[in-house]
């Protein structure tokens, strides 16, 4: 079982009279425990396709499975619910809460999920110390440099321990090194929490970093890069596959 299938999904957004198709016939599986990244120009349906595995919107037709589950069917609570407890996700423009410290910020997801005061202490600690930040645990975002910010979203993106991470040009907003820093720990985070990652990007650092590269344009899929092989089990609380099964 893959952590996310779509099969013949289509989405068209409406403006008024007119009906302008986002995406056409996507049928895709993305692999277990990998680094996947959606690239295509402008305005090709890059985040549309994204915003439909986090079930952030809904398609028009088709379907999607995530962990198994038909999530276009789900009530809207239950698919909230889906969302905050399986899916984490890192924004270009980090989307932190100005008025919350890194460590609030982190833990802010945790509440949200209802997880107790000693286990939210205990994850918040764990991985202020795994991106590096455990000294800037009290600055507030306007306090933090770009990429630090970007650490805290990856942290808080990690907290409810998901199998599956999205994430949306995630170094668009970050110079070259700094980029290639956060790249090189979402990797090393990918491998050590057993985490499929999503990208959409352009960016040419982002791309050599991916086992996998979905190339789309126009909303259809293009062509399907598999770059590199990925063979292991994923035994971990939380994940979204059972153990003993393979991509």
């Amino acid at each position: 079982m893959h952590p996310v299938s779509l099969c013949n999904v289509g989405k068209v957004y409406r403006l008024g009279a007119v009906e302008v198709p986002a995406l056409s016939d996507i049928t895709l599986d993305i692999r277990r425990g990998v680094f996947t990244v959606i690239s295509g120009p402008s305005g090709s349906g890059k985040t549309t396709l994204l915003n439909l595995i986090g079930c952030i919107d809904t398609p028009d037709q088709g379907e999607i499975r995530v962990a198994g589950r038909a999530v276009q069917s789900m009530p809207d609570d239950e698919l909230s619910d889906f969302r905050a407890r399986h899916i984490g996700f890192i924004f270009q423009s980090f989307n932190l809460i100005p008025v919350l410290s890194a460590y609030e910020n982190i833990e802010y997801p945790l509440h949200l999920a209802k997880v107790g005061a000693a286990e939210r202490r205990r994850r918040v600690q764990a991985l202020l110390e795994a991106v590096g930040l455990e000294s800037r645990r009290n600055n507030l975002p306007a306090q933090l440099s770009g990429g630090q910010r970007q650490r805290v979203a990856i942290a808080r993106a990690l907290a409810t321990a998901p199998g599956l991470v999205l994430a949306d040009e995630p170094t668009a907003n970050l110079d070259s090194q700094t980029g290639a820093e956060i790249i090189a720990l979402m990797r090393r985070m990918q491998r050590e929490q057993d985490v499929s990652f999503v990208f959409s990007s352009h960016d040419p650092q982002v791309h050599a970093e991916a086992d996998d590269v979905i190339f789309i344009r126009d909303g259809r899929i293009v062509g399907v890069e598999l770059k590199r092989e990925v063979a292991r089990e994923v035994v971990r609380e939380g994940a979204l596959e059972v153990q003993g099964e393979r991509s």
